[in-house]
């Protein structure tokens, strides 16, 4: 038997060949994983970011305290003013009253306005502007216009002023709207009868 020769072209694979090319394709396989990994922690971060501020918008900031209570004339037999306090809710963010609309919408006759915010009674436009007073600030005599935590906002919306007529058993909506956050609705009806002051059921 011939065994067959090598020519001198014909070199064999060695194993310091075979080492190197397999540190290759492991160098090649762990940046590949590393960059799949580094996306994968990139979208469940970006998951996450997005699932926080879908509970941040879906959850209202805010809540009412105590009773809502309404001002009318006898003589006219309508509602004229609302007021209710509001304070922040548990582990709501502090509110920009500046950038806080609230909306007045009567569905018997479809009327509807936007409220800005106006924290000083001089100057105040009772057509398209609500009062706040402030019950308690962390700032004392000199609050900001933002509603904080522990601080409690009293809320005057001059309903007859801002072009409405509630008669009595009338429904009406008065929907607060922060800039962050949900809107807080809050559904009224008007008494059968109407008083110089009155306590509203939502």
């Amino acid at each position: 038997m011939k065994w067959p020769r090598f020519g001198k072209d014909m070199k064999g694979f060695t194993g310091l060949e075979a080492a190197i090319v397999l540190i290759a394709f492991v160098t090649v396989a762990a940046v590949f994983s590393y960059v799949l990994l580094g996306a994968g922690f990139f979208a469940t971060q970006k998951g996450q970011e997005t699932v926080h501020t879908g509970v941040k918008q879906a959850t209202s900031s805010m809540e009412l305290v105590g009773s809502i209570v309404a001002t009318g004339n006898t003589s006219s037999n309508q509602i004229e003013n609302v007021t209710f306090t509001l304070q922040l809710a548990a582990g709501g963010q502090p509110i920009d009253l500046n950038k806080t609309i609230i909306t007045v919408l009567v569905p018997a006759d479809g009327s509807y306005k936007e409220l800005t915010y106006e924290k000083n009674t001089t100057g105040l436009n009772k057509a398209t502007e609500y009062y706040v007073n402030w019950v308690y600030s962390l700032q004392g005599s000199n609050p900001d216009n933002y509603l904080e935590e522990f601080e409690k906002a009293e809320v005057t919306v001059y309903l007859k002023s801002a072009g409405f007529s509630i008669d009595p058993n009338d429904d009406f909506i008065i929907e607060v709207k922060p800039p962050v956050g949900a809107s807080y609705p809050i559904e009224l009806k008007a008494p059968p009868s109407i008083d110089n002051v009155m306590v509203l059921l939502k």
